[in-house]
């Protein structure tokens, strides 16, 4: 790629790769070495958003989340949105209840190794198949009737459909946690879904805003601040503070993102945002892009032969080598899985305690995009904010996308038809970080690293420097600017013979005419003087 390349081109390429024509839901994710998750920007230059050396890492993810993903237009496009959604559910952002746990199991089963067959599937074959971050035998063993009994005769893209629509009910779908603090140094998961923005804390859904009722969102280091008016004038804000200031930009550029995509009706009325209420400081940003009902009336025309798409293990004839995915297969015996997974929890200093729970169940959504079968629920489901008996943690959603500075030859060797060869490895591809050889001597590359840490520590300072002169910088443009206005204004009053009421008003108080004769008649017989002297020595000259 060139290096002034824009990440629009990147997007447009990766789509026409897919023949992707439904593209406003997705983005492109990446990781700064800090770890620290971002939305590539479209409008800028790749290169000045990546803060490592080439070749950079990046991942397609759904990043604005369809209100009703099963009725979307094409089927490409919902099994992109089911791919997703099934990875939320296996890193515990979507939760859910128990039974609705095995259908939704049950409906990946049915899509990736289709009908069920005592020939091809033995005894505990559902066990092979890791859909949440905790398993149990009783669970697996009700995925494996469900798909046995019920859903005998769907086609992938049915069964596809049918997850889709199970899974848009529930109460955290579309959920993107970020993990903050509340004032009390409580921790909590902010969250931007289609319907409004969620706040979950403990095991209750503690704020749910819809979008009409959210005003601004600001940020200023790490303390992030919602504004919005519920019910009859009724004002709140809402106060969290984020792990480090470039998390609270993050979390404060996608609430602006997904309120503008969201609310507005026409990608016209995007306007420019800042973070601070003062114009000469903080941060200003710009969504660019279609907003939800554009997208949606785009996609109403879409008129063409649907693409054909590969699902490894499948049908030959829905082939497209485009895309590829397959089962998460694993030859890793059960016991060993859960190893796994406790070992990286526990390495989640936030979540060590916590477990896989059940959903919000207490939401009132947004009239525009809520389905019906979701409003009718509405009513009901308000009177409480108890999402159960457990803490929602999601397992590895707080950690970032693959950053691995070898994570291309890493690719070829981890994955099989698309499908990563073991759990264990799925998981080492998620934290970004191998999970074994950790107490290897790197020698002088180990050395480089601790250099290079220390190298980030001195830039942030020479960074932190940079910010204060620019604000200085700011200021003093701001009032130099402030003056010649009032400049020009005084020029006006003064000199000029425009007969207006307000400017005669002025001219006509004492004070006014006292400052003109006795000040700037005087200022102004000086300047011309010296001017005149001035052109008198050039013209001499």
């Amino acid at each position: 790629m060139q290096r002034d390349a824009k990440g629009q081109y990147l997007f447009d390429l990766i789509c026409h790769h897919l023949n992707l024509l439904e593209k406003d839901y997705f983005g492109i994710r990446y990781v700064d070495p800090d770890k620290q998750r971002h939305w590539l920007e479209f409008t800028k230059s790749i290169a000045k958003q990546m803060k490592s050396q080439p070749p950079f890492t990046m991942c397609l993810r759904v990043k604005f989340y369809p209100p009703e993903p099963a009725v979307l237009k094409e089927e490409i496009t919902r099994y992109l949105v089911f791919l997703q959604i099934k990875r939320d559910l296996y890193h515990g952002r979507l939760l859910c209840k128990t039974s609705d746990a095995a259908m939704l199991a049950a409906h990946i089963l049915q899509a990736e190794i289709g009908d069920y067959d005592p020939g091809k599937h033995p005894e505990g074959y559902s066990s092979k198949f890791q859909f949440f971050p905790k398993h149990s035998e009783k669970l697996e063993r009700r995925i494996a009737d469900i798909h046995k009994t019920e859903l005998i005769g769907q086609t992938p893209e049915t069964s596809e459909r049918n997850f889709l629509q199970k899974a848009q009910m529930l109460e955290t779908y579309g959920v993107d946690p970020h993990p903050c603090k509340d004032v009390s140094g409580n921790p909590a998961f902010l969250a931007f879904t289609p319907f409004g923005f969620v706040v979950l804390q403990g095991n209750k859904r503690v704020h749910f805003l819809k979008w009409n009722e959210v005003t601004k969102l600001k940020f200023e280091g790490k303390t992030f601040h919602v504004y919005a008016n519920q019910k009859e004038d009724e004002k709140i804000i809402l106060t969290y503070f984020a792990p480090t200031p470039e998390a609270c930009k993050h979390l404060w550029k996608c609430g602006v993102e997904n309120q503008a995509f969201y609310k507005l009706e026409k990608s016209s009325q995007v306007r420019t945002v800042s973070s601070s209420n003062l114009f000469f400081k903080g941060s200003r940003f710009r969504y660019s892009g279609r907003v939800a009902k554009e997208v949606m009336e785009q996609s109403a025309k879409i008129k063409r032969e649907p693409p054909e798409i590969h699902r490894a293990g499948l049908v030959p004839s829905r082939s497209c080598p485009s895309i590829t995915h397959g089962p998460r297969l694993s030859s890793v015996p059960r016991t060993r899985r859960r190893a796994v997974h406790i070992s990286i929890m526990e390495g989640l200093e936030s979540l060590r305690d916590s477990a896989h729970s059940t959903p919000v169940r207490s939401v009132s959504h947004g009239e525009s995009f809520m389905p019906r079968s979701r409003s009718q629920a509405t009513d009901a489901s308000e009177r409480t904010a108890v999402i159960s008996d457990e803490a929602y943690s999601p397992s590895i959603s707080v950690l970032p996308t693959p950053v691995a500075e070898h994570s291309m030859e890493l690719a070829t060797s981890r994955q099989i038809n698309g499908a990563p060869c073991s759990i264990e490895e799925e998981k080492e591809s998620e934290a970004g970080t191998p999970m074994r050889g950790e107490g290897v001597d790197f020698g002088a590359d180990g050395r480089s690293a601790q250099e290079g840490a220390g190298g980030n520590s001195t830039l942030s300072e020479v960074e932190q420097v940079n910010k204060f002169v620019l604000s200085v910088l700011r200021l003093l443009l701001v009032t130099i600017g402030l003056l010649f206005v009032l400049l020009l204004l005084l020029i006006i009053l003064t000199e000029s013979d425009l007969d207006i009421a307000f400017l005669r008003d002025i001219r006509q108080t004492p004070e006014f005419e006292q400052f003109h004769y006795e000040y700037f008649c005087p200022l102004r017989r000086w300047f011309a003087c010296k001017l005149r002297w001035v052109g008198g020595l050039l013209i001499n000259k």
